[in-house]
């Protein structure tokens, strides 16, 4: 028995490569694009999909923007066979959509294939078999020779049922399940056989598809198998270079991405990464992936929310919150570092421009999200997330440091209630904080004001009730109705800023009044806010506010 576990585990041998190119590449255009959440998404459900959700799904693929879909294993299924002959006969494959179909190296299997698909316009009929050591050793008890005559009988057969079908385009698609585990020289010989079998030429197009089938290695060491092979495969101008990774050591995507950059042409996966075990290749994230570097990936995921949704409706299967591009919260930051800078960034983003909002790869609204839910509040927000709520909401912009105090309210209140805040309970605490503080407590009920001229400056009439209702009317003179406002209180509060805003547009917008004060022998400042239509209303109302807000003491607020 091995003391170390790790050591029955060897890496794959590095692939000797002079001189490779891939690495010094850029990506420049996107790949030919095959769905195959139909075929093999299909196959890892816990519930297969019937024909009903087949069908939806297959009119979305269409709707996005595929132009090769796998459809399914007609020989193997009897549902599968009818949807193909159904989307045939009923005439729902557009004319630029080739369907794909698959089958393995069976003589009543290829035979069955060709007549589920037989009077198409073009079809992509897809031959596999496994050719790594362990499944020719242990699973199959075959030598190379064997595997190649294999494959060279079966693609023979499979021209002379489809000579058959003149009216059918046919191309055939040939993948040696395995090959990242396979000797290449071995897979080089059976694609190479495939490829004389098949007759690849201009009249008669052949993918070749090389699989990720279980990732077991880097995906640079993938993208230097795809090199050696783009370098050596016979009539390469004619073949469609094609791959299929699978996501077992989760780096799908870069793997695709890679192998792209090694010489393949062509991409095979399901839109979220479905998939047996960990899955295929997320054809979403590869191709917004692309988006963000300027390439335009040929799909429309402008809607991809709706897109989603038709998935997991099809498919049972949630996608997970934190999905790139897709999940609920990819767009959503609870750091307040994080909000901060987003709230600057989108602030700072013009619409022509490159984009360059921090934390966001991506403009939500290319995927027909929205920002509603960019910022969200909890425990570990910030100042600036809080700020950038009541902004977009409520149109309210803070000063720094009311942003500072507010914050803290917001986050001893989070912290209390150990969940998220929502825009409208943060409003409400807005509103209980600095519109509608305690004055009942501290005999500051505002019922109205007269304003009028003094020899000092600005006199003021304050009518005030108390906690019975009771009216008082108090007066004050200053340098205005601010400091009219203080002197009438009879406090000694002195205002230490003051910024006025305008809430909306046109004749009918409020006016918004902040003000920041202060009182000896109290630490800190504090602030008050008053709003109401006419700016001088909302100025004594904000002083009101500020005096109201230093007794009770703050923690009885809110």
């Amino acid at each position: 028995m091995l003391t170390d576990p790790s050591q029955k585990y060897r890496p794959l041998s590095p692939v000797v490569l002079a001189e490779r190119q891939w690495p010094s590449r850029t990506l420049t255009q996107a790949p030919i694009w095959l769905s195959t959440d139909l075929r093999d998404g299909n196959q890892a459900l816990f519930e297969p999909m019937n024909r009903e959700r087949k069908l939806r799904l297959f009119h979305k693929l269409v709707r996005i923007g595929f132009k090769e879909i796998e459809v399914g294993f007609p020989a193997a299924s009897r549902t599968d066979f009818d949807i193909v002959r159904h989307l045939i006969d009923a005439g729902q494959i557009p004319g630029d959509v080739t369907p794909m179909v698959m089958t393995q190296l069976r003589d009543d299997l290829i035979a069955e294939t060709v007549r589920s698909v037989a009077g198409a316009r073009r079809v992509i009929v897809h031959f596999y078999n496994a050719i790594a050591p362990a499944w020719r050793e242990m699973v199959f008890g075959m030598g190379v020779p064997q595997i190649i005559e294999m494959v060279e009988r079966h693609i023979t057969l499979f021209r002379r049922l489809t000579d058959a079908h003149p009216e059918t385009e046919w191309v055939l698609q040939y993948s040696p399940e395995t090959f990242c585990m396979a000797e290449l020289d071995v897979s080089l010989a059976v694609c190479n056989a495939a490829i004389r079998a098949w007759d690849a030429g201009p009249q008669r197009a052949m993918i070749i598809n090389l699989p990720t089938t279980v990732e077991v290695s880097t995906p640079n060491v993938f993208a230097d198998q795809i090199e050696w092979m783009d370098r050596r495969l016979e009539r390469r101008e004619h073949i469609v270079l094609s791959v299929h990774p699978h996501n077992d050591r989760g780096t799908g995507v870069a793997c695709a991405e890679q192998a792209m950059l090694a010489g393949a042409q062509r991409v095979e996966g399901c839109l979220f990464g479905n998939g047996e075990r960990s899955g295929n290749l997320d054809v979403v994230t590869l191709a917004l992936n692309l988006y963000t570097q300027g390439i335009a990936p040929g799909l429309d995921f402008s809607d991809i929310a709706a897109i989603a949704r038709v998935a997991e409706e099809c498919t049972a299967l949630p996608i997970h919150p934190r999905h790139p591009y897709v999940g609920d919260l990819v767009f959503t930051a609870f750091s307040g570092s994080h909000q901060d800078a987003i709230a600057k960034g989108l602030n700072a983003q013009k619409g022509d421009a490159i984009w360059r909002v921090p934390y966001l790869p991506i403009d939500p609204k290319d995927l027909g999200r929205t920002y509603d839910s960019i910022v969200r509040v909890n425990s570990q927000s910030g100042k600036g997330g809080i700020a950038f709520l009541l902004q977009r909401d409520h149109g309210i912009t803070m000063p720094r440091r009311m942003q500072v105090e507010f914050s803290a309210i917001v986050q001893a209140l989070a912290d209390g209630s150990e969940t998220e805040l929502t825009s409208e309970q943060i409003w409400a605490v807005f509103e209980r904080t600095y519109l509608a503080p305690a004055w009942e407590q501290t005999r500051f009920i505002y019922r109205g004001h007269r304003l009028f001229e003094h020899a000092d400056g600005q006199g003021i009439a304050l009518e005030m009730a108390d906690a019975e209702g009771n009216i008082k009317t108090v007066e004050g003179t200053g340098s205005g109705p601010i400091a009219a406002t203080v002197a009438a209180l009879g406090q000694s509060l002195r205002i230490d800023s003051y910024e006025e805003r305008s809430l909306g547009a046109g004749s009918d917008a409020a006016a918004l009044a902040i003000v920041e004060a202060a009182m000896p022998g109290v630490p800190g400042s504090r602030f008050g806010v008053g709003q109401h239509a006419n700016i001088v209303t909302a100025s004594v109302l904000a002083v009101l506010s500020a005096a109201a807000r230093f007794s009770p003491p703050d923690e009885t607020v809110g």
